[in-house]
């Protein structure tokens, strides 16, 4: 995985499969992989959750050569998508987290360069999600309301 803020990048990562073609040994069709996806929405699973597990549970490395279109527009077929981007949730819950461990421990400046870090990140992709018009031009940032949530 790549670091957020640098320019070096780990080692650790998954590799995509080296064709965009569906493998042979998937028996499932396209409607049934669609329904699978469908199902783990209405579990509460995130887009990536739902990836993760058809791949480990039901051996299907991409949804995208089978049912030519991906887990976000599926989702967005069927008006299961999120209000709010998982990406951009994920950032804002860890830039929550940050802040109450720095209440915590004042002392800790290494930290309060992190949350700069996480918060340039956050506005970034609220621009993009905007700018797409995948999250309301009114939404904006503030690290009390994050709080709050």
């Amino acid at each position: 995985m790549g670091r957020m803020h640098t320019h070096r990048h780990g080692k650790a990562h998954s590799i995509r499969p080296a064709t965009l073609r569906a493998p042979s040994w998937i028996s499932l069709g396209s409607k049934e992989v669609e329904d699978l996806v469908i199902k783990y929405a209405k579990d509460g699973l995130t887009p990536s959750q739902i990836g993760i597990k058809l791949r480990d549970q039901h051996s299907i490395p991409l949804i995208k050569p089978i049912t030519k279109k991906s887990v976000g527009e599926i989702l967005k077929e069927n008006e299961l998508e999120s209000e709010m981007p998982e990406d951009l949730e994920n950032i804002v819950k860890k830039a929550v987290g940050l802040q109450k461990h720095l209440k915590a421990n004042k002392g800790d400046r290494r930290n309060v360069r992190s949350l700069e870090l996480i918060e340039a990140k956050v506005h970034r992709l609220s621009v993009y999600y905007k700018k797409i018009g995948r999250i309301p031009q009114t939404w904006k940032y503030k690290s009390v309301v994050a709080q709050l949530e």
